[in-house]
């Protein structure tokens, strides 16, 4: 029986007021007590580098119309204001805002037909993310978390990779992207500072600016003076503090790593591939993405909010898509150029689709599509997917998936199997409860190869 325990740990003020946080950043201290073992290699073993995924996170619900489904035949008031490309696979097409893309569909799948009953923001973001609606309603602004997401399964399956953790966000945790009842260990690893900044450092994976490196070192032995006092311990708890010392070690050594420090150095990549992925906040997370999949990272999530179009939602996909596009083009483009697309998952989705009927439209800037989980699509590329194809329809108003109807289980199936994880599992919890890790553990067949 797989019994997962959440250990009881110091949480990041506690550190602070024992002194421990100004030693190596604070939060890192909490970070390495959420990295797992790193997975050692066997003897004998194929040596073909293990998969990761990059999750983009389009927060809000984009719009399928907009996006991957267009209806150029649709009556006005559905198909909108954009008109639908071609691509480079015949026959299938794209939104206007999309060329780069559609110039590159020889090497995606689009999945238009996936859907499910949870239309709104917090419901549906959790289904997405885990592959389990939730047990009880959600509101739209919940941030809930029944089952481990994406992410923390990943990091709780496949350990960290050359001292890094398993699982990165950036900028933020997504409402669901948690660990559940897998314990804060395989909670993500966030990144909130900006790459495309001049200033950009990694909070926590640097000495803290102005603490010269003497004084850091000096510290660190402050520490270990400190450590040897006697501690009085609660029998039953035990000290969590003493609980720390292996990950503030590891710490220690991660934050004085030069490899460690390389994976996020982004100044190091020449000006003209960080000009291809745009110099915008996303692209160059984007950027940071491929270098932490570089250095064996198996899952990063790449949080982008502001989908959530009621209202202008021509002029706002008008203003971000081709940027955010081009981010993800040069992403694919570059991984397969390093020879790293074979086995880097890129998946980009939201929690929905929109709905068919544009609201307001005699007001454009006010035209808008609501929340709709009837319909949506969701792009996949590399680790081995099949690219040129279509997987699914929906109607010719794109109301309802109507042709190879998919449920979040097998998006969530699917991305597991990609990863080496077996969806099929069952789980328990702190207090024996069984969990399936999907309930439906099959993947989507045309995505496998």
């Amino acid at each position: 029986m797989n019994w997962l325990q959440n250990r009881a740990g110091a949480s990041r003020r506690d550190c602070l007021k024992l002194g421990v946080g100004c030693l190596a950043g604070g939060g890192f201290v909490d970070l390495l007590r959420l990295i797992g073992q790193a997975n050692e290699a066997t003897p004998g073993k194929p040596t073909r580098r293990p998969t990761s995924c990059i999750l983009i996170w389009m927060d809000g619900g984009p719009s399928h119309f907009e996006t991957f489904d267009p209806k150029p035949n649709a009556p006005v008031e559905i198909r909108g204001e954009l008109s639908a490309i071609s691509t480079k696979t015949p026959g299938i097409h794209f939104s206007e805002h999309l060329p780069r893309l559609a110039g590159i569909a020889d090497k995606l799948a689009i999945v238009r037909s996936v859907c499910h009953n949870q239309g709104n923001h917090g419901a549906g973001n959790h289904y997405m993310m885990t592959g389990a609606p939730p047990r009880i309603p959600v509101g739209c602004g919940a941030f809930v978390s029944f089952h481990p997401s994406l992410g923390s399964v990943t990091a709780y399956e496949r350990g960290n990779q050359g001292g890094l953790p398993a699982y990165f966000s950036m900028p933020s945790m997504s409402r669901s992207g948690g660990p559940n009842f897998l314990g804060a260990k395989f909670a993500p690893f966030v990144v909130s500072d900006d790459p495309s900044k001049k200033d950009f450092r990694v909070r926590d994976v640097a000495p803290p600016v102005g603490l010269a490196d003497n004084r850091f070192h000096s510290r660190r032995d402050l520490r270990g003076v400190v450590d040897r006092l006697a501690r009085i311990e609660d029998a039953a708890a035990g000290d969590p503090v003493r609980a720390l010392d292996e990950y503030y070690e590891q710490g220690y050594s991660l934050v004085t790593s030069p490899e460690a420090q390389r994976a996020f150095d982004i100044s190091v990549e020449s000006d003209k591939i960080r000009d291809r992925y745009g110099r915008s906040s996303f692209g160059q997370r984007a950027l940071l993405a491929r270098r932490l999949v570089e250095a064996g990272v198996p899952f990063v999530t790449l949080y982008d909010g502001g989908w959530d179009h009621h209202s202008d939602i021509f002029g706002a996909i008008a203003r971000r898509l081709p940027s955010f596009e081009n981010a993800i083009a040069t992403l694919i483009e570059d991984l397969e150029e390093r020879g790293l697309l074979e086995t880097t998952l890129i998946v980009a989705l939201g929690e929905f689709g929109r709905t068919p009927k544009i609201s307001m439209l005699p007001d454009q800037k006010k035209a808008g599509r609501d929340h709709w989980a009837n319909a949506m699509s969701i792009l996949f590329a590399g680790c081995g997917t099949p690219g040129g194809q279509v997987i699914g329809a929906t109607d010719r108003t794109g109301h309802s998936a109507v042709e190879r109807i998919l449920a979040p289980e097998n998006f969530v199936s699917t991305v597991y199997t990609k990863l080496g994880i077996d969806p099929g599992k069952i789980y328990y919890a702190p207090n024996g409860r069984p969990a399936h890790l999907v309930s439906d553990s099959t993947p989507i067949k045309e995505l496998m190869g």
